[in-house]
């Protein structure tokens, strides 16, 4: 057996052995395979695809690279949320802190950032003095005693995906239902919770931009858990336009904290209910309509923002200290009309040319850079009107590319949040 027989064989559109796939995998962990033979192997598997079998080899492979997060001394069940990734999504933000208010165990270990905006470690590290680095001991102690934590992943879970990831990033070898769900997967039974919800976000500003092929990759994800006796619970949710008003890293706190207070934005709290929905109903045995009801109440009673706060203190974060520094130049509109578009996609290359993401996985970002969107999809807008807030620190590309992603109509349009469930 050697890599370029594996390489060739699926280049050739054939299914790959187990003992085919570990011997590529772990061959490049150790160095005996090479990154160009890997990204070879890899631009085979984008254009060929996948078989679920093959999907779920890999997924194991990945998975033994590293350790196992050992979660059996966190009391009750354990969840975790995850969510293919979106321009403006800070879900996890307003979620996490939402159910530990309820008392549900949050055990949530996110990444940074590749690509349009930052991750949630990213987000949080924009609040003054917040550890994104919790060792085993204090995570899950933190877990037990405020019901959450959020840290980044340690060095020595999945580390095959993080070298495979941080290949495909420059590969071009990203949009793969079988490396999505085997780099989602593996990394989340690494993790070990009891319970998984994956948000796979639908669209233009999505890995997925279609239903159909959402779809197949939720079904992937659920089949793949099923596999190790874990329970993964998918929701489809709409990525053409960016989600919630805010996108930035610093801007997303900001708005997290709005919508912990009561006053989020209706397509993103429709996305956190309907999460939140579904764990509470999971783990407390009761109806999708009472669980909803037990989330709303504590976000309008403030329990969820007062959980919020416990968490960024713990964690050392300093939010009398948060604030935005940038200047910000508003974007008028020269159309009357119903918004009908914001190209999410757009608004996400706008984002990272400002400086709030990363091309590569060292590079700096600015914090407190970014968008802030007047106007959704179905606003009413006047001419002269403000569409959005530009927060910048420095002036290298033109302001007016905001208002080339607006695209307007004489009427309302279609605009669904929330595309549907799909479990076991």
């Amino acid at each position: 057996m050697n890599i370029k027989e594996i390489i060739n064989k699926k280049r050739l559109n054939k299914e790959l052995t187990k003992e085919e796939i570990s011997y590529a995998v772990n061959g490049f962990v150790d160095g005996s395979v090479a990154d160009y033979q890997m990204s070879a192997l890899l631009m085979a598997i984008t254009i060929n695809g996948m078989t679920f079998l093959e999907t779920l080899n890999l997924t194991d492979c990945m998975l033994k690279s590293g350790e196992i997060l050992d979660l059996s001394k966190i009391d009750g069940t354990v969840v975790d949320k995850h969510s293919t990734g979106g321009i403006g999504d800070k879900v996890t933000i307003i979620l996490a802190p939402l159910l530990a208010s309820l008392g549900i165990k949050v055990a949530k270990m996110s990444g940074r950032g590749l690509g349009y905006t930052g991750g949630t470690i990213d987000k949080l590290e924009g609040i003054d003095g917040f550890n994104v680095s919790l060792d085993e001991d204090k995570f899950i102690n933190q877990v037990n005693n405020i019901n959450m934590a959020i840290t980044q992943a340690t060095a020595n879970l999945d580390i095959a995906d993080k070298k495979i990831y941080a290949l495909r990033d420059v590969t071009a070898t990203v949009d793969s239902i079988a490396l999505i769900a085997s780099s989602i997967m593996s990394k989340k039974l690494a993790s070990n919770a009891d319970l998984i919800v994956i948000d796979v976000k639908v669209g233009k500003g999505a890995l997925m931009k279609t239903k159909k092929d959402a779809i197949k990759l939720a079904h992937y994800l659920i089949d793949i858990g099923k596999n190790y006796n874990k329970k993964v619970i998918c929701i489809l949710t709409n990525m053409n336009q960016p989600l919630g008003y805010y996108i930035g890293n610093k801007l997303e706190i900001k708005e997290s904290i709005e919508a912990l207070k009561g006053e989020g934005a209706k397509d993103l709290m429709e996305v956190v209910y309907s999460i939140a929905s579904i764990i509470i109903s999971n783990v407390k045995n009761i109806s999708l309509k009472e669980a909803y009801e037990l989330a709303h109440t504590n976000i309008e009673n403030k329990k969820a923002y007062q959980s919020f706060k416990k968490f960024v203190k713990e964690q050392g974060g300093n939010l009398d200290k948060f604030k935005i520094d940038a200047n910000y130049v508003d974007i008028i509109s020269d159309k009357t009309g119903y918004i009908s578009e914001i190209d999410a996609l757009e608004i996400g290359k706008i984002s990272l040319n400002l400086g709030a993401g990363r091309l590569n996985k060292n590079d700096n970002i600015d914090y407190n850079v970014g968008i802030q969107l007047l106007k959704k999809v179905n606003d009413r807008v006047k001419k002269g009107e403000v569409l959005g807030r530009i927060y910048y620190n420095s002036e290298n590309f033109d302001f007016n590319d905001l208002k080339k992603c607006f695209k307007f109509s004489d009427h309302k349009v279609n605009c669904e949040t929330i595309y549907g469930k799909i479990d076991a």
